[in-house]
């Protein structure tokens, strides 16, 4: 299979799990194919994320929470969803579809900073996996 031209990644807030698998696509496919993320309902980028991806030298700081109704279905050939126990927005249009279970980090308070960090990191390293994967293996 070809590599897709168009790459969205959809979660609920648009927030944590899209933002991280947006930074980690610019990075891992660079101008190679156009990379964008939404949500169903927008909200802001996590700080946490923006921390986390820091850390690997990604800068976050200048994505926005979008809204999936804002993504004209023509601009994108595959779609990833990031949901897992939530409900995942509805992209419409022809594109690809493939579904990535991950939790969604913020979606409880943990006791510690630590073990939010720790969370936030889980999830980031899980989708560089992925991706790379999904990369590495032709985009199945």
């Amino acid at each position: 299979m070809a590599p897709p031209k168009s790459l969205l990644l959809l979660c609920v807030a648009n927030s944590a799990r899209s933002q991280l698998a947006e930074g980690w696509a610019r990075r891992l496919f660079g101008d190679s194919m156009s990379v964008q993320s939404a949500g169903s309902r927008p909200s802001q980028v996590n700080p946490w994320a923006i921390e986390v991806m820091r850390e690997v030298g990604i800068d976050l700081t200048t994505q926005v929470s979008k809204s999936v109704d804002t993504i004209q279905p023509e601009s994108v050939d595959t779609v990833i969803t990031l949901c897992a126990e939530e409900v995942c927005p509805v992209f419409l249009g022809k594109a690809r579809r493939l579904h990535w279970p991950i939790p969604d980090p913020a979606s409880a308070e943990p006791l510690s900073r630590d073990a939010f960090l720790a969370r936030f990191r889980e999830a980031r390293d899980e989708i560089q996996r992925r991706l790379t994967a999904w990369r590495d293996a032709g985009f199945p």
